[in-house]
């Protein structure tokens, strides 16, 4: 079973990951899409096999590893083909495409953590008594009360999506909006941004290009989202910087760098030591 959250006027499935270990830039019509987004346009068939099928390669759709296709990769004495290797690191990695999912925060899934933590004991094969005792559930009928709940969530998904799939098919031409990044600390309106609205506020805010001198810093909170999403893109998610690090490089966009700083831990982009000694991207 997978529970889809349908953000916009397209079908996108919202991820907060934790467990992203890299960043992987590809284009699609002329757009830079990172390792969320290619998730995000993946189809349901591939979402729930955890990778897609690219012409040199399989990519893994819930942190971005490739598998190059055409030759054999050993593995602890083992030998596998492209396909399988990736299979198998799907499940060295994140256990199941079902874990992962069912990790995900609250506001992606729709479920509570009750209802998350009930939906991995099914998955997992639990017996009712087993779910009652580990659980402490005084009685079985609330577990089928449970298993009637999630029954429910799962025939309003397919409703949903069917309805979202005509409206997108009553009008091909309306504009796609921008993913939500997977560590956002707030889902709302500040996000309702299409994607060729991020492209004329980064013309204004970036008038020579995205790195260089930032006009201003705006007040407007969808306009903050876009400056800040594309200030992220310039650091490297591999890698750990310091305070000072960090300053230099956002100097030369803003003299306010402090402010920015501050507002990519607020907004979820980057992460920090208690101690302000290492900053990093937040996957």
């Amino acid at each position: 079973m997978c529970f889809l959250l349908i953000y916009s006027k397209q079908f996108v499935i919202l991820i907060i990951n934790k467990q992203t270990k890299l960043k992987i830039v590809c284009f699609i019509g002329g757009y830079p899409m990172d390792v969320n987004e290619l998730f995000w346009q993946a189809s349901i068939h591939d979402i729930k096999k955890g990778y897609n099928d690219e012409a040199t390669h399989f990519t893994c759709l819930l942190c971005g590893e490739k598998i190059e296709k055409g030759i054999i990769h050993p593995h602890e004495g083992v030998l596998f083909e492209a396909e399988k290797f990736m299979q198998h690191h799907i499940t060295a990695a994140h256990q199941s495409v079902f874990h992962y999912l069912n990790g995900l925060h609250k506001k992606m899934t729709g479920l509570t953590d009750h209802q998350s933590h009930i939906l991995r004991l099914f998955y997992e094969g639990k017996t009712d008594q087993e779910i009652k005792e580990e659980l402490e559930i005084g009685s079985a009928t609330t577990i089928r009360h449970h298993r009637f709940t999630l029954k429910e969530k799962e025939r309003q998904a397919k409703t949903f999506l069917a309805m979202m799939e005509l409206l997108k098919e009553q009008n091909e031409k309306e504009d796609s909006f921008v993913p939500i990044h997977k560590t956002a600390t707030m889902v709302d309106d500040r996000y309702n941004i299409t994607i060729s609205e991020e492209q004329q506020l980064l013309e204004k805010y970036f008038p020579n290009g995205i790195g260089k001198e930032l006009v201003r810093f705006p007040k407007r909170e969808k306009h903050k989202i876009v400056i800040l999403r594309a200030i992220t893109k310039l650091f490297d998610e591999t890698k750990q910087y310091s305070e000072k690090e960090l300053n230099e490089m956002i100097q030369p966009i803003y003299e306010d760098y402090v402010q920015i700083r501050r507002y990519l831990i607020e907004y979820g982009f980057m992460d920090r030591k208690e101690d302000g000694s290492a900053y990093w991207i937040k996957k």
